[in-house]
């Protein structure tokens, strides 16, 4: 192949090269709140910052704890979207559903498989919320958690999660959760036997402290806004 003129090269003819265009311009990194710390190299606990008044501009790890139809996820789901600040939603349930090939159903039987599985969700979420938070994005939760059942307690999601961790139980009367659990289809839906049975433990969370909001006339925004003041007084509390 014959090379161009001026002795070597694969450039065009006469030596000459085409101008070298310009590096396309770095955009910025994105602004985190002053007392929120950049994504750390190693992902750890996140210390953040506190609100002055409400949860509006509050960078906050809430864990939403109730049964089976209490309508956690939804209500999760829509206070992360109608948040003025960058809010994420995480359900565990959708995280363990992940798994999809060798996936241990809870329905199938609480074994070492399906305890395995939910352990290694929990620890995803974890991951998933701190590093959110690293970012100065807001971060909600949900997950079935027992008060008298340690291994799907309280204990482990604020191991991963962080000590500044706001839980809150959702908690309608029965039949609210039975109605709503029969709308449920696939692995959702459960024998309204453990519905009752399930119920029935998480009355467990009454005189334990934490916040409880019954939302057997509240439809989600109004779950949703009830969460907010909730969250409000907590922070003021701890304040």
């Amino acid at each position: 192949m014959q090379q161009g003129a001026g002795g070597g090269g694969w450039g065009p003819p006469g030596g000459q090269h085409p101008a070298v265009p310009p590096r396309p311009t770095v955009p910025p990194a994105p602004h985190l709140p002053p007392d929120v710390p950049p994504l750390p190299g190693a992902t750890g606990h996140i210390p953040l910052p506190r609100a002055a008044a409400g949860t509006a501009g509050a960078t906050l790890a809430v864990l939403l704890i109730g049964p089976a139809g209490a309508g956690k996820t939804t209500v999760a789901r829509h206070w992360a979207a109608t948040r003025p600040v960058p809010t994420a939603h995480v359900s565990l349930d959708d995280v363990r559903e992940w798994v999809r090939s060798g996936f241990a159903d809870p329905q199938a039987g609480w074994n070492g498989h399906s305890e395995a599985q939910y352990r290694l969700a929990r620890r995803t979420c974890g991951f998933a919320a701190r590093n959110f938070l690293a970012n100065g994005i807001s971060c909600i939760l949900d997950d079935a958690v027992f008060p008298d059942r340690p291994v799907v307690g309280l204990g482990g999601w604020k191991r991963h999660v962080g000590p500044a961790l706001l839980p809150v139980v959702l908690l309608p009367g029965l039949e609210v959760v039975l109605e709503r659990n029969a709308a449920r289809s696939g692995n959702r839906r459960l024998p309204d036997e453990e519905v009752a049975r399930i119920h029935g433990r998480m009355a467990g969370w009454y005189g334990s402290g934490l916040p409880i909001i019954d939302n057997s006339r509240l439809d989600v925004a109004a779950t949703a806004h009830a969460l907010d003041e909730t969250l409000a007084r907590t922070l003021k509390a701890s304040g």
